[in-house]
């Protein structure tokens, strides 16, 4: 093959390409799609749409109900991740997080000698309960979007029970149980309404 057919190939290639791109821009000039308020065609037995707006933001599934039964031991296992950072025992030191003895029930940002990062407190009052160690060790990144703490966090709710459960104990008078009260009233508003049904 000599240089003039190399040089027609190429150009050809090259010509369609150029082609194609600008048959895509002139396409996307020409129509714009929307987005249909409902479906064109009913689907039979599918889903109808409501119209109630955007899906709720993903939320840490309550634990309250499971602390009871938690496992203590499993969740002294699945703190051995956090002893990189943390201490657990009664007046340790700080490490690059602040010691956990008797958090569980404790003034958010309260251990002594540690800098935190100020935004703790951003979410939900100034107390560590249950409820908010929760939400903290499921997403702390979402929970404190300054915190210091590099860690991705916990998703399985029995986990986060587990490690809740363990830290309840470390401190001189642990924090009661949570109530069958609280526990029915942490309860996601759709189980609420299932129950009541029945």
């Amino acid at each position: 093959m000599n240089n003039m057919e190399f040089n027609k190939i190429f150009a050809a290639v090259l010509l369609a390409g150029i082609i194609a791109m600008f048959s895509g821009f002139v396409a996307n000039k020409l129509v714009h799609p929307e987005a249909l308020e409902q479906d064109a065609v009913a689907v039979e037995g599918g889903a109808v749409a409501t119209g109630a707006g955007p899906a709720k933001a993903p939320e840490a599934e309550p634990i309250l109900a499971l602390l009871a039964d938690a496992d203590i031991e499993r969740g002294k296992k699945l703190t051995k991740a956090c002893a990189a950072c943390h201490t657990f025992d009664q007046g340790g030191a700080n490490g690059v997080g602040p010691n956990l003895y008797g958090v569980v029930g404790n003034q958010k940002q309260a251990h002594a000698g540690f800098s935190y990062s100020g935004s703790l407190n951003e979410q939900g009052g100034n107390t560590w309960t249950y409820a908010e160690l929760n939400k903290f060790l499921w997403k702390p990144k979402k929970y404190a979007s300054g915190t210091k703490m590099n860690y991705i966090g916990l998703k399985k709710p029995e986990d986060r029970a587990s490690i809740i459960a363990y830290m309840r104990t470390l401190a001189a008078s642990p924090v009661a149980l949570p109530s069958a009260a609280e526990i029915s009233a942490e309860a996601p508003k759709e189980e609420a309404t299932e129950e009541a049904a029945e």
